[in-house]
């Protein structure tokens, strides 16, 4: 499996599998389906006017139109195809993409997939030898070193692999208990690309069990901080993401 290594807001390098192009591909086509799926259930209950247009159209077609971006962003970088195949965007750096870097990946799905373009050349609106653009975006994800198509390259973003990962609920975003001591208030200092990269930094030492990434990062916070901690290495990262969900919320 194609491993990219990222330079994390703490210059440390953390390792993300980058998801294989067959994985993209069937997380494609189950979103392909769920939309046909939701065109033919929404065309049986809503009577829609073979000719012209009218609001019915413009209501049924609008969340297929919106279906990647809407989801993306409400599903942290994950579609429901993606989230079958295991697979998710985010940043080169390693964080959570933005509204805007979803919202780029998507206005440049048409020339990832210009499929518009292949009715234009069976009509011939445009010239046969315009075919081999139907595969450009294809040819970026084979020959990009991190497998990007152009809305990816554009946005500044990637598609890991999710497979052998551990889950982050489990630690991260449990519920803070109402009589909780938050000990370091100093964690309001990182930004929100730090907690991101803490984030993704708890799931790699727990998949590898890297003491030492521990390590490297805890001391980082606490020179970037100027902060003190007597708690073991993992603990005072998993302290961390506590007390900013704590305050946070508080």
């Amino acid at each position: 499996m194609l491993l990219v290594k990222l330079d994390t807001g703490f210059n440390i390098e953390v390792e993300f599998p980058i998801s294989p192009f067959h994985k993209r591909l069937f997380a494609w086509l189950i979103d392909m389906f769920t939309l046909w799926m939701y065109l033919r259930l929404m065309t049986a209950i809503v009577d829609i006017p073979m000719i012209g247009w009218s609001w019915q159209y413009v209501v049924v077609i609008i969340p297929v139109f919106l279906y990647f971006p809407l989801l993306e962003i409400t599903l942290n970088g994950q579609t429901l195809g993606k989230m079958a195949l295991r697979i998710k965007v985010i940043t080169e750096e390693g964080g959570q993409p933005s509204i805007g870097q979803y919202l780029i990946r998507w206005l440049f799905r048409m020339i990832d997939f210009p499929w518009w373009l292949l009715a234009a050349i069976v009509t011939q609106v445009i010239p046969w030898w315009t075919l081999p653009l139907l595969f450009l975006g294809l040819a970026c994800v084979i020959f990009t070193p991190k497998s990007q198509r152009v809305g990816d390259l554009l946005a500044g973003t990637i598609l890991i692999d999710l497979k052998n990962r551990t889950s982050w609920e489990d630690t991260v975003f449990t519920e803070v208990e109402s009589t909780y001591k938050p000990r370091y208030p100093q964690v309001m200092q990182l930004s929100d690309r730090d907690i991101n990269t803490l984030k993704s930094i708890i799931e790699s030492v727990r998949r590898k069990n890297d003491y030492d990434l521990a390590l490297r990062i805890g001391d980082r916070i606490k020179s970037k901080l100027k902060m003190e901690s007597d708690q073991d290495a993992i603990e005072f990262l998993q302290t961390l993401l506590k007390d900013y969900n704590y305050y946070s919320t508080n």
